[in-house]
């Protein structure tokens, strides 16, 4: 793998939902938002264990 540059927000969105999804094709969690770590909390309006900006 390479670095990618993100210049748009689509291609940040398609990142953090792939980044998401990462413990549920693992099998770990059912849901995105069931794995303690994930922001995914946060933006399935939730509170996550850490502090994170969605306005970018």
């Amino acid at each position: 793998m390479h670095p990618q540059l993100i210049e748009t927000e689509t291609v940040l969105k398609q990142k953090i939902a792939y980044i998401h999804q990462n413990p549920v094709k693992r099998g770990y969690v059912d849901k995105a938002e069931h794995w303690s770590y994930s922001s995914a909390r946060n933006y399935a309006g939730q509170s996550g264990l850490i502090e994170i900006h969605q306005n970018w």
